[in-house]
């Protein structure tokens, strides 16, 4: 497994540490004897020659050192043939040295082989296969070492690009070290030859790519398809391109990895084979499981909330929801910078707790501090001028309709339709960041202001609630809320109440609501119309306009019964107007 290695000078003093030092022996090395630290020394001057992977020589002095001490022994050889590391493990396994997280090339491997010893003849284990696609290594090869001392089978594993099978390792045959006829050097040439190619076919300009991650986490598959398929548009709505999908079933997330040690050694055999930039997973990680996650994929890895928080980012452009999604994002990262060595710090207190002054993480932390207090202090100021502007529009009587839903639901196009002006539209989740507020009038010749607002989503962020709270008090101003559904959704009842808990959260579940079941156009004739009457709503098509003018009434009539118009019956020239 890649571990930080125990490097032999930081063991108990030794008297041969000094050379120790100069051959880079990484491991458990504490309790050797004099003699067995000299056949450590021999490894390290050790050379294979370049067009032989291994040979029988150096395979029995491995095996010899493991017979003798009943621990493993490795070493890493580069191509030129030489030993450029030496491993010393235990009964069960070698500690590779940490390169920190230095990948290979795009297309290339390291440059290394690892050669260990086993004490039976098991083959190549998963942490094998594990190290072997993460390092991307030229080749693992495991030694059996014989009840007499002497080398048993060799067992060797490569990796190799994306195939038909989809099998990223090969295996070759088991046998002696003394057996072994495979020319490397031209081996691992065709082999780098054929993953430059693979990596060639990449589109260029192409966004990022990811592997997707669910945890059933006791769901049903109906819940869990649902659930990835969410996942799958909000990365396509963030730009990303997703390459594979990984499902796994448990009862509830690992607390250290959140998926189980056997799904995370396939994922990263999976992420070296599709060549990903990022591994999205679709639970909310704490800190220390994205610590884990990223040092053991090598890899960037984000959940779904800070998807969300990009997705905000891209798409704000008014300074208000530039403010909003830069404070969802701080408070994001502020608890996870918590996560870190407190050692040198001078704010303890106590015996132990003073240290010789503030560290990386402090001022870090209290610049994240002092950046929150300065948006919550804009976003204030922006929220009293927000006010005053509804305030106005108050005292001229104007009623108001929110239109409310789901992303991606159809809401922005319903605006369009309804107001004939232009408004963004994309097919995408989350287009429509920055509320839109538009003059309405009814068929009667009423005239009410309908806005448009950020969609809602299952489990949405907190710190996003909270950070959008001042945006979406627009909605308590309104006398109905058009919560619009897409009918064309096999998920219609789970996401109405989704949306019904954001507006509960935000004390607005008493509002008049008049459900709204877009996309009937995406539906066989009369389907849409059967699920509005079971909801009691109306259907409509707003990219077709199908069923306009029954919202329009039923809307007018919702809005007369809690606002009653002006008996004076004064018109406003307005545009926008929809018969």
């Amino acid at each position: 497994m890649l571990e930080p290695p125990v490097c032999a000078t930081d063991s108990p003093p030794h008297p041969a540490r000094f050379l120790e030092t100069l051959i880079r022996v990484f491991g458990h090395t504490h309790g050797l004897k004099a003699s067995q630290i000299k056949q450590l020394e021999r490894l390290g001057r050790r050379r294979v020659p370049a067009d032989r992977l291994l040979t029988n020589e150096l395979a029995r002095e491995l095996t010899a050192i493991t017979h003798e001490t009943r621990r493993q022994v490795g070493v890493l050889v580069d191509r030129r043939g030489d030993v450029t590391h030496v491993m010393m493990g235990d009964a069960r396994g070698i500690e590779m040295p940490d390169w920190g997280r230095m990948r290979a090339a795009e297309g290339r491997l390291r440059g290394l082989r690892c050669i260990h010893t086993q004490l039976g003849d098991e083959g190549l284990s998963d942490d094998d296969l594990t190290d072997l696609a993460l390092l991307r290594l030229d080749a693992m090869a495991v030694v059996s070492t014989g009840e007499d001392g002497l080398p048993g089978r060799a067992h060797v594993a490569t990796l190799r690009p994306a195939s038909v099978d989809g099998e990223p390792i090969q295996h070759l045959d088991p046998c002696h070290p003394a057996e072994l006829d495979l020319d490397f050097r031209d081996f691992i040439r065709a082999l780098e030859e054929e993953l430059a190619r693979s990596a060639r076919t990449r589109e260029v300009g192409s966004g990022e790519r990811a592997i997707l991650v669910v945890v059933t986490a006791g769901r049903n598959l109906e819940d869990t398809e649902i659930h990835t398929a969410e996942l799958r548009e909000l990365a396509r709505s963030a730009g990303v391109d997703v390459v594979d999908t990984v499902v796994q079933r448990r009862p509830r997330p690992d607390p250290k990895t959140v998926i189980g040690r056997g799904k995370l050694q396939d994922l990263v055999i999976r992420c070296f084979q599709t060549d990903v930039d990022l591994v999205i997973f679709d639970d909310a990680l704490s800190a220390t499981q994205a610590r884990n996650l990223g040092e053991r994929l090598d890899l960037r890895v984000i959940d779904r909330t800070q998807l969300i928080l990009d997705i905000f980012a891209q798409r704000a452009t008014t300074r208000d929801g530039k403010l909003q999604v830069e404070l969802a994002q701080l408070k994001y990262v502020l608890p996870r910078l918590a996560q870190r060595d407190t050692s040198l710090s001078r704010l303890g207190a106590g015996i132990g707790g003073r240290g010789p002054g503030e560290t990386k993480l402090e001022v870090d932390r209290r610049r994240v501090r002092d950046r929150v207090a300065r948006l919550e202090r804009d976003l204030k100021k922006l929220g009293r001028q927000r006010q005053e502007r509804r305030s106005r529009r108050a005292r001229r009587g104007l009623p108001v309709l929110s239109i409310v839903g789901y992303t991606n639901a159809g809401k922005s196009t319903l605006l369009r339709a309804l107001t004939q002006r232009e408004v963004l539209i994309e097919d995408k989740m989350f287009a429509t960041l920055d509320p839109a507020s538009r003059r309405l009038r009814f068929p009667r010749e009423r005239e009410v202001i309908i806005t448009d607002t950020v969609g809602f989503i299952r489990d949405l962020p907190p710190d996003l609630v909270a950070a959008f709270r001042a945006t979406l008090e627009e909605l308590s101003e309104a006398d109905l809320l058009l919560h619009v559904v897409d009918a064309s959704d096999e998920d219609v009842d789970r996401r109405i109440e989704a949306v019904r808990t954001v507006l509960s959260e935000l004390g607005l579940d008493g509002k008049p609501e008049l459900l709204v079941f877009n996309k009937i156009d995406r539906l066989p004739p009369g389907e849409g119309s059967r699920i509005a009457t079971r909801y009691g709503g109306v259907a409509v098509s707003a990219l077709s306009r199908a069923g306009l003018a029954e919202l329009l009434e039923r809307a007018e009539v919702a809005v007369e019964e809690v606002h009653p118009s002006d008996a004076s019956g004064e018109r406003i020239e307005i545009a926008g107007h929809v018969a």
